[in-house]
């Protein structure tokens, strides 16, 4: 998703460049809304990594796995 956001920029940047308004605008809000999707899902795997990582610390099973 986030190549895909980074094609769209390069994209609405070219198309700017060579005066299509309504291509580049498109491109750039297309860009921008993929770029959100792939941040919320990076903010959502980095909050289940943090909690899967303090189920771990603060589990039960921790005492067998050291001893092992």
């Amino acid at each position: 998703m986030f190549r895909w956001a980074v094609i769209l920029l390069i994209i609405s940047l070219i198309a700017g460049g060579l005066g299509l308004t309504n291509i580049s605008t498109f491109a750039k809000r297309l860009s921008m809304v993929l770029f959100a999707l792939f941040f919320l899902g990076f903010l959502a795997l980095l909050g289940f990594a943090y909690l899967v990582g303090s189920a771990i610390d603060h589990s039960a099973l921790m005492p067998m796995i050291v001893s092992v």
